[in-house]
């Protein structure tokens, strides 16, 4: 872990660099705030669901469950979920990872399925659930989309910080 930790390290300043765009395009979040505040919000708890779920199905450990729970956000944001949740930083950077690649790779399939067709619920929804890889690959599509993913991934990681330890303690609580 110590050969990477300076990746993960510049992965903060990374994130902190999608306010730039978001600044310029300050409109765009002055008319939709309040959908994309709701989305993320809902974004995050069927991340969290979802993954307790599965977790459950395969019987995974507790430290893989919450490993699993808080993968939906940037690695630095997971990381620091999971040290009050009983996780582990590695497992959830690979699984932060391949949550990404993952949205990055079918999430315009998974788009033209839901028939979105707005680049703000487009740009939120590859923000929201594929954080970084899903914000580059929203930059390719559309400037406007790319603004709203930078957005999202960054309320979505917050959000997780600040309420992932009391989400996924209610989910376990509810679902296991």
């Amino acid at each position: 872990v110590a050969d990477t930790r300076w990746m993960v390290w510049l992965l903060g300043p990374a994130t902190i660099a999608f306010a730039v765009p978001i600044y310029e395009h300050r409109e765009i979040v002055r008319r939709h705030w309040i959908a994309l505040a709701l989305g993320v919000i809902a974004g995050m708890l069927v991340a969290i669901l979802s993954a307790r779920l599965l977790a459950d199905a395969f019987h995974f450990s507790s430290e893989v469950s919450s490993s699993l729970m808080a993968r939906s956000v940037s690695t630095p944001f997971a990381v620091a979920v999971v040290a009050h949740t009983g996780g582990s930083a590695e497992l959830v950077s690979l699984f932060t990872v391949m949550t990404g690649l993952a949205g990055m790779i079918v999430g315009d399939t998974v788009l033209g399925l839901l028939r979105l067709r707005s680049p703000v619920a487009q740009g939120a929804s590859l923000g929201t659930a594929a954080h970084g890889f899903g914000t580059a690959r929203a930059r390719q599509r559309h400037a406007e989309e790319g603004v709203v993913a930078s957005l999202t991934m960054v309320l979505a990681g917050v959000l997780m910080v600040i309420a992932g330890p009391t989400l996924t303690g209610w989910v376990t609580a509810l679902v296991g």
